[in-house]
């Protein structure tokens, strides 16, 4: 029998994304996992909507991935679950589960939703 993930190291893992970290430190923004840094990236000038369709792809990931890393260390009874296809989806206490790799490509496509406002609506379930 498998051994589910440890939470904990999952957080860690999932939460690297290197193309966004370098992306927001070239703009002077620091992603320390809080919800206000979910607000500096909403605000960032989406200059990377005109590049390359794999650094948008990649960035939007990664956008999502954080987004996830937020709510999980930030709303309580928030977590990492796989589906059986691999991909992480946030689950909340209530049972919800948030398609934050999802939510993180139309962000970096349009720029909508806003990842603070995910969030937002995270912690009130």
């Amino acid at each position: 029998m498998e051994s589910a993930p440890d939470p904990g190291t999952m957080t860690e893992l999932l939460g690297e994304c290197p193309l966004l970290r370098a992306r927001a430190a070239d703009s002077g923004v620091d992603l320390d996992d809080t919800p206000e840094s979910l607000t500096a990236l909403d605000q960032l000038a989406p200059d990377w909507r005109d590049g390359e369709e794999d650094e948008l792809s990649g960035l939007g990931n990664d956008a999502g991935l954080y987004l996830g890393t937020v709510v999980v260390r930030t709303v309580p009874g928030a977590g990492w679950t796989l589906r059986p296809n691999g991909d992480p989806v946030v689950r909340l206490a209530s049972g919800r589960e948030i398609e934050v790799v999802e939510i993180g490509h139309a962000w970096a496509e349009s720029g909508s939703p806003e990842l603070s406002q995910v969030l937002a609506e995270s912690s009130e379930d």
